[in-house]
């Protein structure tokens, strides 16, 4: 069974799907910076077969607000505890991929009794620097999505992908070029403010770290240092650039369903 609906979460309205049997454990999937729950569309699938499953868009994603509030680490995180509360869910797994996985850390972190297994993929415990954060959120507040759009397919995947999957790539470029700005700048913000480094001793889940082979965003080696700082973290490795569900979404769902078997 499936159902695609909107919660009031603060500030925000939430736009979220379950599909599975209720009376299975839950596994929540987090989309990264400029794409919407959809990108979970495989692993959803398959996890359902045995988890009852819940994607949501991101505040200021998909068809999710954006909200009046501020956003930062802290209130992406709390969205997902207040989204689990209103949905009458004490604990769930989580995989978040790149934005979505520095959430989950936040989680792990500050959230425990909420969480049961993390998953986090193409992702690092510092993303990038406050300065190119806040430089990105700027040019889209004031040139719209359009240059970001343009950049996004060779951050996201190899070129070999690129040249053999254009139907794919063509769609997943739609989403942030039909983004809007404040909600996308807003999360810019988010990611500028947010630094795990210093607290990844903290998580005592069980965790699968999750790094593709070419990524020039989140690398390999960050990928390493995450799972070396995580207490009894393991580091599945998977030929693709940052949106390795996307490009390697077969290698990348078996090692998720074997994680949390």
């Amino acid at each position: 069974m499936s159902a695609v609906q909107f919660v009031q979460v603060d500030d925000v309205r939430l736009h979220y799907r379950l599909d599975g049997d209720p009376a299975r454990s839950c596994v929540v999937l987090s989309n990264s910076l400029g794409t919407a729950m959809s990108m979970w569309e495989t692993q959803a699938a398959a996890l359902a077969q045995d988890f009852r499953v819940l994607r949501y868009d991101t505040r200021g994603h998909g068809q999710s607000g954006r909200g009046s509030l501020p956003v930062t680490l802290e209130r992406l995180g709390r969205d997902v505890v207040k989204l689990l509360d209103a949905l009458a869910i004490p604990s769930a797994h989580f995989c978040g991929i790149s934005m979505g996985g520095l959430t989950g850390q936040w989680l792990g972190i500050h959230a425990p009794g909420r969480i049961g297994a993390l998953v986090l993929a193409n992702t690092a415990a510092r993303i990038g620097t406050t300065e190119g954060w806040t430089a990105r959120s700027a040019q889209v507040r004031g040139a719209g999505m359009d240059a970001v759009a343009d950049g996004a397919a060779a951050r996201w995947f190899t070129p070999d992908f690129i040249d053999h999957a254009p139907q794919t790539v063509a769609r997943m470029i739609a989403g942030p070029r039909g983004h809007d700005p404040a909600g996308y700048a807003a999360c810019c913000d988010a990611l500028a403010g947010a630094d795990l480094r210093a607290d990844l001793g903290s998580i005592r889940a069980r965790t699968l770290v999750i790094a593709g082979d070419a990524d020039p965003v989140t690398t390999v080696a960050d990928g390493e240092w995450l799972a070396a700082r995580i207490p009894d973290a393991r580091l599945a490795r998977v030929p693709a650039s940052h949106l390795s569900n996307i490009e390697a979404e077969g290698d990348v769902t078996r090692v998720i369903r074997a994680f949390l078997a």
